[in-house]
């Protein structure tokens, strides 16, 4: 079988939980997180490779809560566990004065190139995105494709919004026939409304925006040769070198590198393709303390439902 990676970013800061690690907040019946339902669905799926993408700070606490049990499930079914590290300093320029945060999702897939040696997948540590994504992808990356190709986890907007808070999604734009973006615009505070009838709409800073638009929940696929580093991670790097060049002298407390604007630009620019994987699946996550309980019942129900059993990983 094809090797395929499923990469994990979970060196967030979480200032929007308050500080604390969100990604290692307990939401299933017996303590498991939602890294948990991400990791048994990809290796359900066929992915034989994860790499978590950490702060070091973390590392303590990320391998005691959650990485040494993952490496004992995954030495059971064959599955390689591997670490990354994402550093403010890690950068091909001096870090501005004053900046405390590391610099986004593409610097956060950087940090693990030298891990990266097949077609991978990239996932947010902190969202739940269904059994379909992962299986869709899957069988997307063990298939041959061209190098400028990656294929995108298309979600739909209404079902992608929290009930306690802005967000920032992906807001995408794809031709007719609903199989290519041509456009991704990264787009922040995206508020959940609800009409008189009931119906799920969303606005940007008032701007109302198609509900049933296509977003990416940053869940990208990158196709590569066997054995063979992905063609991707050579273009991340040449555009992070621009990035401290044009964006970075602008705004150098908060420029983020972002997976969707820098592929936004790639689509842009004709220079690569992006296959929509549609899912139909309900997104949830913990963006604010607040969505935690929602997220705990949800979790329940499908477990209730049958998607999951109580012992989670005991069907793997």
């Amino acid at each position: 079988m094809k090797k395929t990676t499923l990469l994990i970013m979970a060196a967030g800061i979480g200032s929007r939980f308050g500080g604390g690690i969100k990604q290692l907040e307990p939401v299933g019946l017996h303590d498991e997180i939602i890294m948990d339902y991400s990791i048994h669905d990809a290796i359900e799926a066929g992915f034989n490779k994860i790499i978590f993408v950490i702060r070091k700070d973390i590392e303590s606490d990320f391998r005691e809560r959650i990485g040494n049990r993952i490496e004992a499930v995954c030495g059971k079914k064959g599955v390689e566990v591997a670490y990354a590290f994402q550093d403010l300093n890690d950068i091909p320029a001096e870090v501005p004065a004053g900046r405390t945060k590391p610099w986004g999702t593409g610097q956060a897939v950087l940090a693990a190139k030298d891990e990266i040696h097949e077609p991978f997948m990239v996932i947010n540590a902190d969202d739940y995105y269904g059994k379909e994504a992962y299986r869709q992808m899957h069988d997307w990356l063990v298939v041959d494709h061209a190098d400028n190709a990656i294929a995108m986890a298309g979600f739909i907007l209404k079902n992608t919004l929290s009930d306690n808070g802005g967000v920032t999604r992906g807001v995408c734009k794809v031709e007719e026939g609903h199989t290519h973006v041509i456009d991704v615009v990264e787009t922040g505070n995206i508020v959940k409304t609800v009409d008189e009838s009931g119906v799920v709409g969303a606005s940007a800073d008032g701007v109302k925006l198609d509900p049933d638009s296509y977003v990416s929940m940053n869940m990208w696929g990158f196709p590569a040769e066997e054995g063979c580093a992905p063609v991707f991670l050579k273009v991340l790097e040449e555009e992070f070198r621009t990035f401290f060049e044009k964006d970075v002298p602008e705004n150098p407390l908060k420029a983020e590198y972002l997976l969707p604007t820098l592929i936004g630009g790639l689509i842009r620019g004709e220079k690569y393709t992006v296959k929509v994987l549609e899912t139909k699946d309900k997104w949830f996550g913990v963006t604010y303390k607040e969505d935690k309980e929602a997220v705990m019942e949800s979790f329940k129900k499908l477990i209730s439902d049958g998607l999951y059993q109580e012992e989670l990983y005991s069907d793997l």
